[in-house]
Parts: C-alpha cells; structure tokens; sequence
C-alpha cells in the first residue's frame, strides 16, 4: 500500500462519521445521527460525491455512503466534515452485508450512481440491480421505499429494466437519455467523477426510480440467467 494511502487509512479510522464493518448498529442510526430524518443510502459510493450532493439538498434527511474502498471514502467523509454536514456518514463494507447494518424498514430510499456495470457474462449475479442485491435491499427498506439507479451503461440500464418487468416491479421513472430533459430535479442535476470520465462511450445518462414492493421469487432467477445468456437486447426488446 502506498504512502499516501496508508496515512488515509490511518486518518480514516479518527472520522467520527466513518464505520468500518460496524456492530450493534441495526434500528440505532436515528440514536446515531440524534434525528429520526429519513435514511438514504448511497451503494458502492466512491467519494461520496452523490451521497455529499444530496446532503446539500435535503438537510432534514440523513445520508450514509457505502463502499469497500477506504481511500475513495476518505475523500467524502472528510468534505463531510470540513463542510459540517453532520447528517452525513459512511460505512466501509461490502454491499451485501448490509441487513448487518440497518434494520427492516430503517431505509427510505437507495441510490446506485455509475456502478462497474459487470459486462462479463459471468458477472451478472455482481450487478447491484440484481435480484440477489434487490432481495437484500428489500430487507431493509420501507415497503414504499424507492431505489434509483443513475448509470452511463446501456447494458446495465437494460438489465435493470429485464429486472423489474420480469419481478414486476413498478417503475416510477424510466429516462433513457436523462440529461435531454429541461426540468430535471436538482437531485438528478448531481455529477459524480465516474460520470464525468464517460466510460461506456454512449454519450447519454440513463435514469430508473423503481420500488421493490413484492416478493422476488427464486425460481425467476433462472429465467434471468436463460434470458441474458441470449442477450439482453432480445430480452428487453430494445436494440
């Protein structure tokens, strides 16, 4: 590990407003942030530049960032506190260990901005809208909770959209090409530095808000796998 992350590392662990693999915190963030604002969660969060954005926002909710890198935290926990914003925090964990941390219905709503869309045919299962990750998000969500996923990838954004009409999961959003739109709310006006760095190439941002509101059999799982293997594009109806 180089210098300089090694003496982020250390720092990281004197933040007041870092966890790393946190215990005893399921049902006790309202005690933690001395509120009981509602609770976003940022998934695989980088520098918490989403997570920091909509803090700016909406200074009576809470926001907690979530990733395993602890050098990409460091950055947004630090602008956190330098800034004062103290209803803002991070966990530095893996994604799927998050019924660890919040308790049934103790999440209002999930944002999962610019993901690794996990192209590779033997990824799919590590996509953050698969339905492995939606099952555990339901866990903790309120029933009426609502996941947005803000991406620069077709593939991902279509698999996304496979997802919810296969699982029959309402879609409250779909913007194939998010930034055509004039009104956009200032929460989707946020940019983060994976955004900038346009790695898919597409030229467009894709937006979907859907709710988790019914039980996601296992039994489709198998049908996903049989309808990505012959390619999303024939799935989703879309080119």
């Amino acid at each position: 590990m180089g210098q300089k992350k090694l003496i982020r590392f250390n720092e990281l662990k004197t933040f007041k407003n870092v966890l790393e693999y946190p215990t005893d915190m399921p049902g006790r963030w309202s005690e933690f942030f001395g509120n009981n604002h509602p609770l976003t969660l940022e998934l695989a969060c980088g520098k918490g530049e989403y997570t920091l954005g909509l803090a700016r926002l909406y200074p009576n909710r809470n926001f907690i960032g979530i990733d395993l890198k602890g050098n990409r935290i460091w950055r947004g926990a630090k602008t956190a506190l330098e800034e004062g914003l103290e209803h803002v925090a991070f966990i530095r964990s893996h994604i799927d260990k998050l019924t660890n941390y919040f308790a049934p219905g103790e999440v209002e709503s999930i944002w999962i901005t610019f993901p690794d869309p996990q192209l590779r045919q033997g990824k799919m299962k590590k996509r953050l809208t698969h339905p492995r990750f939606l099952r555990c998000y339901q866990q903790i969500m309120k029933a009426e909770g609502q996941v947005h996923l803000k991406t620069d990838s077709p593939a991902l954004y279509r698999f996304t959209k496979v997802v919810c009409a296969l699982y029959e999961l309402p879609v409250l959003t779909d913007e194939p090409d998010l930034y055509q739109k004039t009104d956009l709310d200032d929460e989707l006006k946020i940019k983060t530095h994976y955004e900038g760095l346009d790695i898919s190439g597409s030229g467009r941002i894709h937006y979907l808000c859907f709710q988790i509101n019914k039980a996601l059999t296992a039994e489709k799982d198998e049908v996903l796998k049989k309808m990505f293997q012959t390619g999303l594009e024939d799935a989703s109806g879309e080119n």
